[in-house]
């Protein structure tokens, strides 16, 4: 079995963090997770990357845009279907402004 890289009182301190309640089981089990996470880290820094660009982002940049086209016009017959109250094509609200 390989060393593990997080012991259990570190599993136990990002528990206490994250305010969660961990069984003995559920921290052996982190504990193993986050060890081999660790181990996969290790393994990706042993890579060289001398010759790769730095980058910030790996997709397109930015969001995409689309025209602000209206695709659901109102109907204030259907919208005010289920009014309470309503005067012409409002909705009546009670006055709240003396």
């Amino acid at each position: 079995m390989a060393e593990k890289k997080i012991t259990l009182e570190q599993v136990r301190h990002v528990a206490r963090l994250a305010r969660l309640e961990l069984s003995a089981e559920d921290e052996t089990r982190l504990q193993a997770d986050m060890s081999s996470i660790l181990e996969y880290v290790d393994k990706l820094n042993e890579l060289d990357t001398r010759d790769i660009a730095p980058t910030a982002q790996v997709g397109e940049a930015g969001t995409p845009m689309r025209d602000d086209v209206v695709s659901n016009r109102p109907v204030p017959e259907e919208m005010l279907a289920n009014a309470p109250a309503r005067q012409g094509k409002f909705f009546k609200v009670p006055r709240i402004i003396e």
